[in-house]
This record gives C-alpha cells, structure tokens and sequence, in this order.
C-alpha cells in the first residue's frame, strides 16, 4: 500500500490503540512498534506490554518521562502561571509534547518510517503530537487512523476488537474518556458532553469531595527557587517526589476541581472536567511569591504573555520559535522569583497565609500607615497633577 515498512505507535493499551495497532498491521502490512511513554499515569504497564505484544507488535517500548515531564513542562507552566482560558492548568496538554519528542527518539532508534497515534480528528491531540512530529523529525510520515479508516465510533471498534480477538476490557456504557498522569485528570465526553449536567459525584477518582473533606485544615510551606519549586515543608524534594507529595495533601482537602467548556483548537467547544490538586496550589502559591519579588512593570508585561502561552501550549506549539521565544522572556521575569509561601489547604479551597523571600521587594517602612521618614507624602501632590494633565486637558469649553 505505501512505502512504509516500519511504524511506532503512540500506545495505551486502551480499546482505541489496541485497534490502531492491529488495523496498522493489516492495512499497511507494516511491522509496528508500540510506544508508551509513562507520565504518571498509574497503569499496569507490564500489562500494557503483554496486550501490544498479544495484538501482533513487533516489539513494546517503555520509557519513563515523569522527572522530565515535571520538571521541563510542568514546573515550566508553573512559572508561567499558564492558565488556558483563565481556568485550565493544561494538564493534558503538558503532557503531550514530551511524550511525542520520545516518540521521536524511539522511531529512530528502532529505524521506523512513520509515526502513528490514536487521536480522532475532533480533539486537540491531534495537532499537539503531529505539530511535534513535524518540529521534531519532518522526515517521518504521519499515520492518524481516526482520518483514515471508516470505523466510526466505539461499536464498530469494538467488533474489529472481537474479529481479531483483541484482548480489551471496555464496555460500550462507558460514560466519558478518562485521561491521567502526575499533573491531573480529566474527563470529557459521554454524560458530559451535556453542559448542563452535574459530574456524577463517583466520577472523581482522585480528589475528596470538598464538603466531605477533612474539618482540621492543614499549612503547608513551598519553596521556590528562580520560580520552579524545591521544597515542602523545609524538605528539599525532586520534581517529581515534591508534586506527588502536594497532590496528596491538596487532594485530601479537595483542592483542584474545575468545570469548564473551553474552545478546541479545531474551532468546537468541548466541556472539560479536571483534578488538579497539587498543581493548584503551586499556581496559586508562585501567585503569592510574585507579589513582593517580581517588579510592577515586569509583572505587567508577563501577566500579558500567559494568555498567548497558554494557548500555544494548548493548540500544540511547543516546538516553536513563538514558544522559544515566550520561554526565554519568563524565565528572564523569574530569575528573582525565590522564597516561600505559607498556605492553608481547607474543603477545596487554598488560602495565602504568608510569604517572604531574600529577594522581596516590599518594605514595611513604605507601605506602613504609622508615621515615617522613609516617604514625603508631599511629594503625591506633585505626582497626582502630573498624571491629571491630560485628563484635565481633555475637557474642552462647552460652545
């Protein structure tokens, strides 16, 4: 059918890409090579490997990408306060590009022709891992099954599943998609795709429901470093250990539930509904720190690049120059982004109880109300007309 021999997919072990490995094989009578890239996801990947390898894979790559997908791409957000839309902390969208520049490295290692992926043509993964792809090794082809096949949705993929004898566990009453790793969970689809409809109680399987949440709060004491975090509680902790240890205590107290319909890069809104508990409290956190570290106007131009951040992220430029270049302007804003936060964890909500940093640039001589001799209030006099002028040049004599 075409000139390729040898194919590495991006799998999971779900229906979708357990069908896509072996309608691979048969449709372009190619060897395939899966790839699963561990996020955090919490699977059995011992399992993962033994269905790809039952499907008829040539061979079953894993590669643990946690440390470099919370330290490059998570913490990276965190400094950039990333919000998509002022509500999602990209927890999906994160993940991608560093499970795609894997990909990459694997289908050259094992000699592959083409990368393949199990996104639809609906969604925004898409474009996340086919944007990176074409950053990351424009020789390849691309193979997207959901844009070519004419299976059309979970029935018709389950009975290629059964024809097959595909070991799968599905069920067609699946309620809605579940995606997961270290940074969050999200839920899309089935029940949700109603945007008036409530999340089923029992769908949240990671955060404590805020009103069922512990009723002692509990403090917790962050420590950054140039904006990234290094430590909890006063004990300094890899990306890794420190984000799982905070997505235990936020989690806990129900911290990091989001709702919200948000528009896909292909142009459809899509309701998205999202656990989030430690990356909350970082965002809110880094938040606090920069309060008394970065300068007003410094501050003022960063705060104007997260929303173009935010949505290269999310749209799937992350190998850009657009994006080289934003990454280079926040890591300049952070350089001075040092010291801790206190905040208080209490039924979903996350409260700033202090900070302070060696690089704060409060000072209580100024800002206090009691007298002082570190400012002549005189001098506001002066300031206020000179920023009057032109309004008061504004108002013309009425003729």
């Amino acid at each position: 059918m075409s000139d390729i021999r040898r194919i590495v997919l991006a799998y999971s072990g779900g229906l979708d890409t357990s069908v896509i490995l072996r309608w691979l094989i048969e449709t372009y009578e190619a060897e395939v090579v899966c790839y699963v890239g561990d996020v955090g996801q919490q699977e059995d990947l011992a399992e993962t490997v033994r269905k790809a390898m039952a499907t008829g894979a040539k061979d079953c790559v894993v590669r643990d990408l946690r440390e470099e997908f919370v330290r490059d791409y998570v913490f990276q957000a965190v400094a950039a306060n990333a919000l998509y839309e002022g509500t999602y902390l990209l927890g999906t969208s994160l993940a991608r590009p560093v499970l795609a520049r894997e990909q990459v490295r694997v289908a050259r290692e094992v000699g592959a022709d083409a990368l393949a992926h199990g996104c639809t043509g609906k969604g925004n993964d898409q474009m996340r891992f086919e944007l990176a792809y074409r950053a990351l090794a424009p020789e390849l082809s691309i193979v997207a099954p959901w844009r070519e096949w004419d299976l059309g949705g979970r029935k018709e993929l389950m009975a290629y599943a059964q024809k097959f004898d595909i070991p799968v566990e599905t069920s067609l009453k699946k309620p809605y998609s579940i995606d997961r790793n270290l940074y969050h969970i999200s839920y899309e689809g089935g029940v949700l795709e109603d945007p008036w409809r409530a999340p089923d109680a029992d769908m949240f399987e990671w955060t404590t429901a805020p009103e069922l949440a512990p009723d002692v709060p509990t403090e917790l004491e962050l420590e950054f470093e140039c904006g990234r975090p290094r430590a909890l509680n006063g004990k300094a902790l890899g990306p890794v250990d420190l984000l799982r240890a905070l997505n235990d205590e936020a989690a806990t107290h129900g911290v990091g539930r989001v709702d919200l319909v948000e528009n896909r890069a292909v142009g459809i809104k899509s309701r998205g509904v999202y656990e989030t508990p430690g990356g909350t409290v970082l965002h809110l956190a880094h938040r606090a720190l920069e309060s008394i570290t970065l300068d007003r106007e410094v501050m003022l131009e960063r705060d104007r690049l997260i929303p173009r951040f935010a949505q290269l992220i999310y749209n799937g430029f992350w190998f850009s120059p657009e994006m080289e270049f934003l990454s280079a302007a926040i890591n300049v804003s952070q350089r001075h982004v040092s010291g801790s936060v206190r905040v208080r964890l209490y039924k979903g909500s996350v409260t700033i109880l202090g900070r302070r940093s060696p690089e704060s640039l409060y000072r209580e001589d100024l800002a206090t109300f009691e007298a002082d001799e570190a400012y002549d209030q005189r001098d506001a006099g002066g300031f206020i007309r000179l920023n009057a002028l032109r309004l008061q040049l504004r108002e013309r004599p009425k003729s």
